[in-house]
């Protein structure tokens, strides 16, 4: 057993049970939130919202969700505080790191090597005191690490992150969830950078929305570099069909990559970045939606009992553990 930080205090690893590993509770671009509160629409009924929405999580027997909600996604540790204690029958894990597609926020464009390569990023040490001392005086320990590489693929600044982030886990050991685009094939960009060249091992890293695509050839040679795949948007279907993310799950257990793969659904109690008027168009992606329909669908094609705990259970518990 190892221990693992949550909002609530570290836990033993055999404590985490049930996990989905890419969930947010609030996904929001922060000085807006800050300097016009009505797109935010009140603090307690958002609280109270998400204190619903994760009680019915758990109630299905979920134990624990990983938030990877870094900086670029409107990380605010207090909010996610307030809400643990109330669903104390849910576990969340907080992230730490940059979330981008292109260019680091302003804060970093003139400092440590976007000034010179010989200067240290201060990225490294912000990532590291997020999980050695705790995130912004609130005691609350990161024990995840969280990058981003997508169709835009590996810019100068997305480079910089995933550099920062693979160095700040060879200091403090806490795992890597990767945001990657499977179409593109970049999870063989992260096997170059964070792997052959940073040294990290490609067991310690989830690439992230690795459902995005039916390749299942890809797919097979990303898990067979030793890579976990983030199977972590059931019911965002704007990027894919139920059928067709729910069948590339049963292929690739009926390929023998159960332990290879983690599941989720990359939903938010409330989201910043999606016009309200739009949201007809994503009625199903909410944290049910696995739990109801795609394990369902998963068992009567074939998926069974032993496969889906790998999955949930067993594989989380082992990536974190470091085994």
């Amino acid at each position: 057993m190892s221990q693992i930080n949550t909002v609530r205090g570290p836990i033993d690893s055999a404590d985490l049970g049930r996990t989905y590993m890419h969930e947010h509770v609030f996904v929001l671009t922060s000085d807006v939130q800050q300097n016009y509160p009505g797109e935010w629409g009140g603090e307690d009924a958002r609280v109270a919202d998400a204190v619903a929405k994760l009680k019915a999580l758990a109630a299905q027997g979920v134990r624990t969700i990983v938030d990877p909600t870094v900086v670029g996604l409107g990380r605010y540790i207090p909010r996610i505080q307030t809400i643990a204690e109330q669903v104390p029958e849910l576990t969340i894990v907080v992230a730490t790191g940059v979330y981008t597609y292109d260019v680091v926020p302003f804060f970093f464009r003139y400092r440590g090597p976007a000034l010179s390569a010989d200067f240290p990023d201060p990225m490294v040490d912000m990532f590291v005191g997020d999980i050695t001392e705790g995130i912004a005086g609130t005691g609350v320990r990161a024990a995840m690490l969280k990058c981003a590489i997508d169709e835009e693929g590996l810019t100068p600044d997305i480079e910089r992150v995933m550099r920062a982030v693979a160095r700040a886990h060879q200091r403090t050991g806490a795992p890597i969830t990767v945001h990657t685009h499977p179409a593109s094939r970049n999870g063989l960009l992260v096997k170059r950078v964070m792997c052959d060249e940073e040294g990290v091992d490609p067991a310690r890293i989830v690439l992230g929305h690795s459902g995005d695509t039916t390749d299942c050839d890809h797919l097979a040679e990303v898990a067979d570099l030793g890579f976990v795949l983030g199977m972590d948007r059931f019911g965002l279907h704007t990027t894919g069909s139920f059928e067709s993310r729910a069948d590339t799950l049963v292929e690739m257990c009926r390929r023998g990559y159960a332990e290879r793969m983690v599941l989720s659904h990359d939903a938010a109690c409330y989201i910043d970045w999606i016009d309200p008027n739009a949201m007809a168009v994503l009625p199903q992606w909410h944290y049910l939606h696995l739990h109801d329909e795609v394990l369902p669908y998963a068992r009567d094609h074939g998926v069974t009992e032993p496969q889906i705990d790998q999955m949930l259970v067993h594989n989380p518990r082992r990536f974190f553990e470091g085994g």
